[in-house]
């Protein structure tokens, strides 16, 4: 933001023989010279320039005073640098650090601003499906998917021999009556229940949903998508699906199964499963009561649900006995005993997960990815 400042200089007392002055006729001033370094950084990948591609601009070519690559890089470095909020956008019309990164430092006509202010960036956001009198911007959801995807691979040399895709689905609280808003027992708010996945600290896909669906609904297509897209450049490329139990689900797995991508997800302890480990948990408590430390102790199984799987598959059980109790947990995978000990997918692979919860994190606290207050889900998933 520009600062606020005096252009009268103010004088205090002398010192030493010196005259103590403050001056404020350095010119116009900013606080967001880290735009500079993201402009930079823009220009080596191009993002700005192909995510304004994803749009399309049915405006009067004659009167259109801000180009929509402006105004999506605007959005774009506002967010970065802070200003989540459109209304922010009066003042950093006439930034002088925005307006360098966007090559926009004076202004196409007298009665505007350098660079455009809410109610024009509000039009972008809120473009309709259909024609629209007023807004005639619109963009391609499905472009934009795809360039997430096609800015992942771009940022490799060469493939890598096997990826491993995380996803996960978390709250988006809601405090209005946003179109798709329901209650969720879980989260005790009403809310989103966006979909995130996430190659390392590469994002894939975050894909906003209602609250009123399971955790893996729409997973099976986004996956579908996401691994299409990677196998048409790199064929032989593994890969390897990783999530909570939330994500445990019958079409998931079969369709890895079915597409030769593996998985490891988390699943939920029932009495079934609780009797498989429990000799391998007795011994761990043996062990642990005896050392006077936590045991930790893996065991492996086949195992089939009484009605929502197909077929059998490999679970493997952690029987850990910690000083406050047992702490049983279990994970499905596709990957076969061959391919990876037991304890190595448990500690090194399916417990790696964890990672993801700093990027959703990331997400939501530093680039104000909750911030979907918007009334309708179309713009609350752009700005998603």
């Amino acid at each position: 933001m520009r600062t606020e400042c005096t252009p009268k200089p103010m004088r205090f007392a002398r010192l030493k023989g010196r005259d103590v002055v403050a001056d404020f006729d350095g010119g116009t001033m900013t606080s967001d010279a880290g735009a500079l370094l993201l402009g930079a950084t823009d220009r080596a990948i191009g993002l700005v320039d192909r995510f304004a591609g994803c749009f399309s601009d049915g405006r009067s070519a004659g009167r259109v005073v801000h180009d929509v690559a402006t105004l999506v890089g605007q959005r774009v470095f506002g967010i970065a640098l802070g200003y989540e909020d459109l209304l922010d956008q009066d003042e950093l019309r006439h930034d002088p650090v925005l307006g360098a990164v966007l090559g926009r430092l004076e202004a196409r006509r007298r009665d505007c601003a350098p660079l455009a202010g809410k109610s024009t960036l509000n039009r972008l956001e809120h473009a309709p499906t259909g024609a629209h009198r007023y807004r005639r911007i619109g963009h391609d959801e499905a472009a934009i998917e795809a360039l997430f995807v096609d800015l992942f691979l771009d940022a490799h040399e060469g493939a890598p021999a096997r990826l491993v895709l995380d996803l996960d689905a978390t709250d988006d609280p809601l405090h209005g009556r946003q179109e798709g808003r329901f209650f969720h027992g879980y989260y005790d708010c009403y809310c989103y229940l966006p979909l995130y996945i996430f190659r390392g600290d590469h994002l894939l896909a975050a894909k906003l949903r209602r609250a009123n669906i399971d955790a893996s609904a729409g997973a099976v297509e986004e996956v579908a998508r996401i691994v299409g897209q990677i196998r048409a450049r790199w064929p032989a490329v593994e890969i390897v699906l990783r999530a909570d139990a939330g994500f445990a689900r019958e079409p998931l797995m079969a369709w890895c199964e079915d597409n030769a991508v593996d998985y490891v997800f988390g699943l939920a302890r029932n009495a079934r499963l609780a009797g498989r480990l429990q000799p391998a948990l007795d011994r761990a408590e043996a062990r642990g009561r005896e050392s006077g430390r936590p045991t930790r102790l893996f065991t492996e199984f086949r195992y089939r649900t009484l009605k929502t799987w197909s077929r059998r598959r490999r679970v493997v059980g952690k029987a850990e006995w910690l000083p406050r109790g047992a702490n049983p947990r279990f994970v499905v995978t596709s990957l076969s005993p061959a391919a990876i000990d037991r304890r190595v997918l448990y500690e090194r692979l399916y417990c790696a997960r964890g990672e993801m919860e700093s990027r959703i994190k990331e997400c939501q606290i530093d680039l104000f990815a909750d911030r979907t207050s918007a009334a309708t889900m179309r713009a609350n998933q752009l700005r998603l």
